[in-house]
């Protein structure tokens, strides 16, 4: 046994179902071992569309994605698909292939000090540089991926040690047993839980890496406290829940905002900073807040609670649950919040101008999808309106990268989608901008029976930074480009292209493109004028408390 096959016997170890990754010439050796190996490798068309693919496997598995690169331009273009995930908090283990540990004292051929490259974007890395501390390094780079908060491991393996002879066998895997939160933290919150007149609940995306909905849910219910979601905390409570405020998180004043400025008690449970600055909610950081999460809480200026509970989220808001005498009725101004954003919400559910409107399309894409059906967003203008108008029932099932915000994640992700729920709709909704970075992963779609479909809000220009443009210099530069025949691009790969010539094209040809055998991509001209007007109506908008 060389090092190589000791290291896929530590990963089978692991329960790893999957590589993602490109073959090169200093992994060789892991992919001959990989031939003989239960683990399922991947050949994806670049770099970045493995590990970006690894990356929403981990997300939606909590077990580590694992993506596979050889060194040099290889590991570069991994990077992005890593720096996602560990940002993202996904669990991913990213392996490199490296040059000999003969040739790392002179200038060498595709040479780079990969530990050095990833140490910013990982939570730990290491290279292997002898057989047998291979085992060690898988089960402590598996362990740390997982644990909270996840996020990304690299390990770099040089060519030399990975055919050299190996004796070793993989580490047996630890239960990490729950923690628990400290009675004094769990009384601290209660009581200031049970003073509040109107406390809101702010939940992210550790409520779902937690499997806390329930809990959530239940505290939210029996306490009458309103919910609001951030991005990447949709379906922590299903939207539909009467105390659902949907989500939270645009970079200006929406009328989730009234809610917090009206509020005397924040509750963030598995909030976490990078998700949605406290300074855009908490500016002068007066607002009370009690932060209730695995992990303590972050420094800052505007996020200084008044107590952390910290622990298993489910058990400390059944604890705190069973020490809060609150009988109050939810906020009669949170209520009027409420009927303002599901008002604003319909609006455009009957509107048939085209282009058509972004509210609009997902409006109906909401209507297509059923409560389990996946959607994954790529970063952009559309980003910006799917985090805003598309709701859902269930925790992931609608995935938002919103601590990195990488371009071009939406195709690759939905590959891995689709891959860990063959049996549930999945949809990218991107950009053209987006799409164009990564649209080479839909021949991996094809080729390994992962039928997804691609929505392109086409609007022939980076639209996030063409607003953002006009919000600070009233006109736009440098921000707009030609696209392919977005039909018969899918067609030229094997795919189904479809186009959309009118409002009411949407829906029949959603529903169509998702009953196909194969990828399908839907080219939807899209109005993004609404932009400016969004923020014209939102900057008129007053709070009436």
């Amino acid at each position: 046994m060389n090092t190589a096959e000791l290291l896929v016997k530590c990963l089978e170890n692991e329960g790893v179902e999957y590589i993602f990754g490109l073959p090169g010439e200093e992994n060789l050796a892991v992919l001959e071992a990989l031939k003989h190996s239960s683990i399922k490798f991947i050949t994806t068309r670049h770099e970045q569309g493995a590990a970006f693919m690894a990356d929403v496997y981990g997300r939606l598995t909590g077990r580590a994605g694992v993506c596979l690169s050889t060194l040099g331009p290889g590991a570069t273009n991994l990077m992005t698909g890593v720096a996602d995930a560990d940002l993202d908090g996904a669990p991913l283990v990213a392996i490199t292939g490296q040059v000999g540990t003969d040739r790392m004292h002179i200038e060498s051929h595709q040479y780079l000090d990969l530990v050095a490259m990833f140490s910013p974007v990982t939570k730990w890395n290491a290279q292997i540089v002898r057989p047998s501390n291979t085992p060690e390094i898988v089960r402590r780079g598996f362990k740390l991926a997982q644990s909270e908060k996840p996020g990304a491991v690299h390990i770099d393996l040089p060519e030399n040690i990975a055919a050299m002879e190996a004796i070793g066998e993989p580490l047996v895997k630890t239960q990490l047993e729950k923690s628990y939160a400290s009675f004094r933290s769990i009384e601290r919150a209660a009581i200031a839980i049970s003073e509040a007149v109107n406390p809101l609940i702010l939940v992210g995306n550790g409520a779902i890496r937690a499997n806390a909905s329930a809990a959530v849910t239940e505290f939210a219910t029996q306490l009458n406290i309103p919910v609001a979601n951030t991005f990447m905390g949709k379906g922590v409570i299903p939207y539909t829940h009467p105390l659902a405020l949907w989500a939270v998180g645009l970079q200006q004043r929406d009328y989730i905002s009234c809610g917090f400025d009206n509020t005397d008690l924040v509750i963030a449970i598995g909030y976490d900073l990078i998700e949605y600055s406290p300074k855009k909610w908490n500016r002068e950081g007066k607002i009370p807040i009690i932060h209730i999460d695995a992990n303590p809480a972050e420094i800052d200026s505007s996020y200084s609670p008044l107590a952390e509970v910290i622990g298993d989220i489910s058990d400390s808001l059944l604890e705190i649950l069973e020490r809060t005498d609150r009988q109050g009725k939810p906020d009669p101004y949170s209520i009027s919040v409420k009927a303002d954003i599901v008002a604003d919400y319909e609006f455009f559910a009957q509107d048939e101008s085209f282009p058509i409107k972004p509210q609009k399309l997902i409006y109906d894409l909401r209507e297509v999808m059923g409560p389990e059906d996946i959607v994954i967003s790529d970063v952009g203008a559309h980003k910006m309106w799917l985090a805003r108008h598309y709701h859902c029932d269930r925790p992931n099932t609608c995935l938002i990268s919103n601590g990195f915000a990488a371009m071009g994640i939406a195709v690759p992700g939905a590959v891995a989608a689709k891959m860990v729920h063959p049996d549930r709709n999945v949809v990218a909704v991107t950009g053209d901008g987006g799409f164009m970075m990564n649209f080479q992963e839909l021949e991996t779609a094809l080729r390994v029976g992962a039928n997804f479909t691609t929505i392109i809000f086409n609007d022939g220009g980076y639209g996030l930074i063409e607003w953002k443009q006009h919000n600070h210099y009233g006109e736009s530069a440098f921000v707009h480009f030609g696209n392919p025949d977005f039909v018969k691009l899918a067609e030229s790969m094997g795919l189904k292209g479809y186009r959309v010539e009118s409002a009411l094209d949407f829906m029949p040809t959603l529903k169509l493109a998702l009953e196909q055998d194969v990828p399908t991509i839907i080219d939807c001209p899209i109005d993004y004028s609404e932009n400016l007007r969004f923020n014209q109506r939102l900057g008129e908008m007053s709070c009436h408390i």
